[in-house]
Protein backbone atom coordinates (compact mmCIF):
# COMPACT_ATOMS: atom_id res chain seq x y z
CA UNK A 1 0.00 0.00 0.00
CA UNK A 2 1.47 3.71 -0.46
CA UNK A 3 1.16 4.14 3.22
CA UNK A 4 3.41 0.96 3.55
CA UNK A 5 5.82 2.35 0.99
CA UNK A 6 5.84 5.79 2.19
CA UNK A 7 6.40 4.25 5.88
CA UNK A 8 9.74 2.18 3.98
CA UNK A 9 8.54 -0.87 3.25
CA UNK A 10 10.42 -2.67 0.53
CA UNK A 11 8.07 -5.17 -1.76
CA UNK A 12 8.99 -8.86 -1.48
CA UNK A 13 9.85 -9.96 -5.13
CA UNK A 14 8.44 -12.81 -4.50
CA UNK A 15 4.95 -12.43 -2.96
CA UNK A 16 4.85 -9.05 -5.02
CA UNK A 17 2.86 -6.88 -2.63
CA UNK A 18 3.26 -4.08 -5.07
CA UNK A 19 -0.22 -5.26 -6.18
CA UNK A 20 -2.72 -3.20 -4.25
CA UNK A 21 -5.16 -6.61 -3.67
CA UNK A 22 -1.81 -8.64 -3.08
CA UNK A 23 -0.69 -6.50 -0.62
CA UNK A 24 -4.00 -5.24 1.51
CA UNK A 25 -5.24 -9.46 1.73
CA UNK A 26 -1.08 -10.17 3.00
CA UNK A 27 -1.34 -7.40 5.78
CA UNK A 28 -4.70 -8.21 6.37
CA UNK A 29 -3.17 -12.00 6.83
CA UNK A 30 -0.65 -10.84 8.55
CA UNK A 31 -3.02 -8.75 11.23
CA UNK A 32 -5.12 -11.67 11.77
CA UNK A 33 -1.79 -13.85 12.76
CA UNK A 34 -0.43 -10.82 15.21
CA UNK A 35 -4.24 -11.05 16.48
CA UNK A 36 -4.13 -14.80 17.09
CA UNK A 37 -1.06 -14.57 19.49
CA UNK A 38 -2.17 -11.63 21.22
CA UNK A 39 -5.18 -13.64 22.38
CA UNK A 40 -3.89 -17.31 22.85
CA UNK A 41 -2.77 -18.62 26.33
CA UNK A 42 -0.16 -20.44 24.43
CA UNK A 43 1.65 -18.91 21.23
CA UNK A 44 0.34 -21.02 18.00
CA UNK A 45 2.83 -22.72 16.25
CA UNK A 46 4.44 -21.68 13.02
CA UNK A 47 2.52 -24.02 10.99
CA UNK A 48 -0.88 -23.15 12.59
CA UNK A 49 -0.40 -19.47 11.75
CA UNK A 50 0.43 -20.33 8.19
CA UNK A 51 -2.27 -22.79 7.54
CA UNK A 52 -4.56 -19.94 9.04
CA UNK A 53 -3.36 -17.22 6.35
CA UNK A 54 -3.02 -19.96 3.35
CA UNK A 55 0.27 -20.07 2.92
CA UNK A 56 3.29 -22.94 3.28
CA UNK A 57 5.39 -22.37 7.16
CA UNK A 58 8.52 -20.05 4.93
CA UNK A 59 6.54 -18.08 2.46
CA UNK A 60 4.77 -17.19 5.76
CA UNK A 61 7.56 -16.74 7.75
CA UNK A 62 8.94 -14.32 5.63
CA UNK A 63 5.86 -12.25 5.09
CA UNK A 64 5.53 -11.79 8.33
CA UNK A 65 8.91 -10.72 8.95
CA UNK A 66 8.26 -8.59 5.91
CA UNK A 67 5.63 -6.60 7.51
CA UNK A 68 6.15 -6.49 10.87
CA UNK A 69 10.48 -6.23 11.12
CA UNK A 70 10.22 -9.41 13.58
CA UNK A 71 9.81 -13.21 13.36
CA UNK A 72 6.39 -14.47 14.36
CA UNK A 73 8.38 -16.30 17.60
CA UNK A 74 9.62 -12.94 18.07
CA UNK A 75 6.61 -11.30 18.19
CA UNK A 76 5.09 -13.75 20.27
CA UNK A 77 7.84 -13.74 23.12
CA UNK A 78 7.46 -10.31 22.58
CA UNK A 79 3.81 -10.02 23.50
CA UNK A 80 4.36 -12.53 26.52
CA UNK A 81 7.53 -10.31 28.11
CA UNK A 82 4.71 -7.00 27.51
CA UNK A 83 2.07 -9.10 30.16
CA UNK A 84 4.68 -9.90 32.27
CA UNK A 85 6.24 -6.39 32.56
CA UNK A 86 2.73 -4.78 32.83
CA UNK A 87 2.13 -7.45 35.77
CA UNK A 88 5.47 -6.95 37.00
CA UNK A 89 4.79 -2.87 37.16
CA UNK A 90 1.34 -3.24 38.75
CA UNK A 91 2.59 -4.62 41.57
CA UNK A 92 2.00 -8.64 41.20
CA UNK A 93 4.76 -10.49 42.55
CA UNK A 94 7.90 -11.95 40.54
CA UNK A 95 6.58 -15.56 41.02
CA UNK A 96 2.98 -14.74 40.18
CA UNK A 97 3.72 -12.42 37.03
CA UNK A 98 6.21 -15.44 35.71
CA UNK A 99 3.48 -18.26 35.56
CA UNK A 100 0.38 -15.97 34.81
CA UNK A 101 2.26 -14.35 31.65
CA UNK A 102 2.66 -18.13 30.80
CA UNK A 103 6.54 -18.38 31.58
CA UNK A 104 7.64 -21.96 33.19
CA UNK A 105 10.62 -20.15 35.22
CA UNK A 106 12.28 -16.82 35.83
CA UNK A 107 15.12 -17.54 33.97
CA UNK A 108 13.41 -17.62 30.51
CA UNK A 109 11.82 -14.08 31.72
CA UNK A 110 15.39 -12.57 31.63
CA UNK A 111 18.14 -12.94 28.99
CA UNK A 112 20.66 -10.21 29.69
CA UNK A 113 22.23 -10.97 25.85
CA UNK A 114 18.42 -10.25 24.66
CA UNK A 115 17.68 -7.43 22.88
CA UNK A 116 13.87 -8.30 23.65
CA UNK A 117 14.71 -9.28 27.21
CA UNK A 118 13.71 -7.16 30.20
CA UNK A 119 17.70 -5.94 30.51
CA UNK A 120 17.64 -6.51 33.60
CA UNK A 121 16.36 -8.77 36.96
CA UNK A 122 12.80 -7.93 37.60
CA UNK A 123 13.97 -6.99 41.00
CA UNK A 124 16.82 -4.83 39.66
CA UNK A 125 13.83 -2.84 37.51
CA UNK A 126 12.35 -2.31 40.69
CA UNK A 127 14.79 -0.59 42.50
CA UNK A 128 16.16 1.57 39.51
CA UNK A 129 19.46 0.09 38.68
CA UNK A 130 21.01 -0.90 41.99
CA UNK A 131 24.66 -1.81 41.98
CA UNK A 132 24.84 -0.48 37.98
CA UNK A 133 27.40 1.53 37.21
CA UNK A 134 26.45 4.19 34.57
CA UNK A 135 28.66 6.37 32.75
CA UNK A 136 28.04 9.84 31.21
CA UNK A 137 29.15 12.58 29.45
CA UNK A 138 27.94 16.05 28.22
CA UNK A 139 28.52 18.12 25.14
CA UNK A 140 27.14 20.90 23.18
CA UNK A 141 25.15 20.20 19.97
CA UNK A 142 23.71 22.59 17.58
CA UNK A 143 20.39 22.08 19.23
CA UNK A 144 21.64 22.26 22.83
CA UNK A 145 23.56 20.30 25.01
CA UNK A 146 23.37 16.90 25.18
CA UNK A 147 24.02 13.61 27.09
CA UNK A 148 24.98 10.29 26.89
CA UNK A 149 24.97 7.78 29.51
CA UNK A 150 25.89 3.92 28.83
CA UNK A 151 26.11 1.15 31.30
CA UNK A 152 28.24 -2.00 30.61
CA UNK A 153 26.34 -2.91 28.07
CA UNK A 154 25.42 0.01 25.90
CA UNK A 155 23.93 3.33 25.88
CA UNK A 156 20.81 3.48 28.20
CA UNK A 157 20.18 7.29 27.80
CA UNK A 158 20.68 10.34 25.11
CA UNK A 159 18.87 13.64 26.91
CA UNK A 160 18.92 17.38 25.34
CA UNK A 161 18.46 20.46 27.75
CA UNK A 162 19.86 23.97 27.64
CA UNK A 163 22.75 23.11 30.20
CA UNK A 164 24.22 20.18 31.46
CA UNK A 165 23.82 19.99 35.11
CA UNK A 166 20.06 19.67 34.40
CA UNK A 167 20.84 17.17 32.30
CA UNK A 168 22.98 15.09 34.92
CA UNK A 169 20.63 15.61 37.39
CA UNK A 170 17.82 14.01 35.40
CA UNK A 171 19.64 11.06 34.33
CA UNK A 172 19.80 10.31 39.10
CA UNK A 173 16.69 10.79 38.81
CA UNK A 174 15.43 8.58 36.30
CA UNK A 175 18.80 6.16 37.89
CA UNK A 176 18.41 6.84 42.06
CA UNK A 177 19.73 3.57 42.81
CA UNK A 178 22.50 3.17 40.06
CA UNK A 179 26.14 4.09 40.71
CA UNK A 180 26.75 6.92 38.63
CA UNK A 181 29.57 9.04 37.35
CA UNK A 182 31.29 10.91 34.25
CA UNK A 183 33.21 9.38 32.09
CA UNK A 184 34.15 11.77 29.11
CA UNK A 185 37.05 10.01 27.86
CA UNK A 186 35.41 6.50 27.76
CA UNK A 187 32.09 7.92 26.04
CA UNK A 188 34.22 9.99 23.70
CA UNK A 189 33.47 8.13 20.63
CA UNK A 190 30.36 7.76 21.08
CA UNK A 191 29.45 11.42 22.51
CA UNK A 192 31.33 12.56 19.16
CA UNK A 193 28.95 10.84 16.77
CA UNK A 194 25.91 11.71 18.44
CA UNK A 195 27.16 15.71 17.89
CA UNK A 196 28.24 14.97 14.31
CA UNK A 197 25.22 13.61 13.30
CA UNK A 198 23.08 16.29 14.55
CA UNK A 199 25.39 18.61 12.69
CA UNK A 200 25.71 16.78 9.86
CA UNK A 201 23.00 14.28 9.49
CA UNK A 202 24.33 13.38 5.91
CA UNK A 203 27.25 11.71 7.62
CA UNK A 204 24.61 9.02 8.60
CA UNK A 205 23.10 7.49 11.74
CA UNK A 206 25.67 6.74 14.29
CA UNK A 207 24.98 2.96 15.32
CA UNK A 208 25.62 2.26 18.81
CA UNK A 209 24.91 -0.42 21.17
CA UNK A 210 21.95 -0.01 23.07
CA UNK A 211 20.69 -0.51 26.44
CA UNK A 212 17.39 0.29 26.84
CA UNK A 213 14.54 -0.98 28.87
CA UNK A 214 10.70 -1.10 28.22
CA UNK A 215 7.67 -2.98 27.58
CA UNK A 216 7.80 -5.44 24.98
CA UNK A 217 5.44 -3.18 23.05
CA UNK A 218 7.63 -0.06 23.44
CA UNK A 219 10.49 -2.32 22.22
CA UNK A 220 8.03 -2.38 19.11
CA UNK A 221 7.80 0.90 18.28
CA UNK A 222 11.57 1.66 18.84
CA UNK A 223 12.49 -1.12 16.14
CA UNK A 224 9.97 0.30 14.03
CA UNK A 225 11.52 4.20 14.54
CA UNK A 226 15.10 2.84 13.93
CA UNK A 227 13.21 2.04 10.02
CA UNK A 228 12.14 5.35 9.07
CA UNK A 229 14.86 6.74 6.98
CA UNK A 230 16.60 10.40 7.21
CA UNK A 231 14.62 12.72 5.67
CA UNK A 232 11.36 11.42 6.03
CA UNK A 233 8.58 11.33 8.64
CA UNK A 234 5.42 8.71 9.19
CA UNK A 235 2.37 8.79 11.84
CA UNK A 236 1.69 7.06 15.12
CA UNK A 237 -1.47 5.52 13.28
CA UNK A 238 1.19 3.93 10.29
CA UNK A 239 3.58 2.63 13.18
CA UNK A 240 0.26 1.28 14.74
CA UNK A 241 -0.69 -0.63 11.73
CA UNK A 242 2.57 -1.89 10.38
CA UNK A 243 2.43 -3.27 14.12
CA UNK A 244 -1.11 -5.46 13.64
CA UNK A 245 -2.29 -2.88 16.40
CA UNK A 246 -4.40 -0.14 14.11
CA UNK A 247 -6.26 0.93 16.94
CA UNK A 248 -3.19 1.29 18.99
CA UNK A 249 -1.92 4.69 17.65
CA UNK A 250 -1.87 6.74 21.12
CA UNK A 251 0.00 3.68 22.80
CA UNK A 252 2.62 4.20 19.65
CA UNK A 253 2.14 8.11 21.03
CA UNK A 254 3.65 7.00 24.67
CA UNK A 255 5.85 4.56 23.41
CA UNK A 256 7.74 7.49 21.17
CA UNK A 257 7.40 9.55 24.52
CA UNK A 258 9.16 7.17 26.10
CA UNK A 259 11.60 6.76 24.30
CA UNK A 260 14.98 6.79 26.13
CA UNK A 261 17.49 7.89 23.79
CA UNK A 262 17.28 10.46 21.33
CA UNK A 263 18.37 10.89 18.08
CA UNK A 264 19.74 7.35 18.04
CA UNK A 265 16.11 6.29 18.47
CA UNK A 266 14.55 8.77 16.10
CA UNK A 267 11.29 9.23 17.33
CA UNK A 268 11.16 13.17 16.29
CA UNK A 269 10.66 11.40 12.89
CA UNK A 270 7.12 10.66 14.07
CA UNK A 271 4.27 13.16 13.28
CA UNK A 272 0.60 13.18 13.38
CA UNK A 273 -1.60 12.14 10.69
CA UNK A 274 -2.49 16.25 9.76
CA UNK A 275 0.91 16.72 9.42
CA UNK A 276 1.54 18.72 12.68
CA UNK A 277 4.95 18.00 14.67
CA UNK A 278 3.31 16.88 17.82
CA UNK A 279 4.94 16.62 21.11
CA UNK A 280 8.66 15.93 21.68
CA UNK A 281 10.21 15.00 25.13
CA UNK A 282 13.16 17.19 24.49
CA UNK A 283 10.70 20.20 23.07
CA UNK A 284 9.16 21.41 19.79
CA UNK A 285 11.93 23.29 18.50
CA UNK A 286 14.31 20.74 18.88
CA UNK A 287 12.00 18.37 17.15
CA UNK A 288 11.39 21.19 14.24
CA UNK A 289 15.16 21.60 13.70
CA UNK A 290 16.26 18.15 13.57
CA UNK A 291 13.55 17.34 10.82
CA UNK A 292 14.84 20.56 9.09
CA UNK A 293 18.52 19.30 9.56
CA UNK A 294 17.60 15.66 8.28
CA UNK A 295 15.35 16.48 5.40
CA UNK A 296 17.93 19.39 3.86
CA UNK A 297 20.60 16.52 4.09
CA UNK A 298 18.65 14.07 1.90
CA UNK A 299 17.41 16.99 -0.36
CA UNK A 300 21.29 17.06 -0.52
CA UNK A 301 21.56 13.83 -1.28
CA UNK A 302 19.02 13.70 -3.78
CA UNK A 303 20.03 16.21 -6.40
CA UNK A 304 23.96 14.42 -6.24
CA UNK A 305 27.28 17.16 -6.59
CA UNK A 306 27.42 19.81 -8.51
Amino acid sequence: SHEARSAGFRACKRCQPASTTAGAEHFRAIEAACRAIRESETAPALVQLAAAAGFSASHFHRLFKQVTGITPGAYARAHRLNRFAEMLDAGQSVSAAVYDAGYQSISRVYDPSSAMGLGMTPAARRRGGQAQLIRFATAPSPIGFVLIAATERGVCSVTFGDNPENLVADLRLRFPAATIHADAATLKDWTERVVAFIKTPAAGEPDLPLDVRGTAFQGLVWQALRRIPIGTTTTYSRIAEQLGRPSAARAVARACASNPVAVVIPCHRVVRSDGALAGYHWGAERKRALLAREAAAATTQADGPG
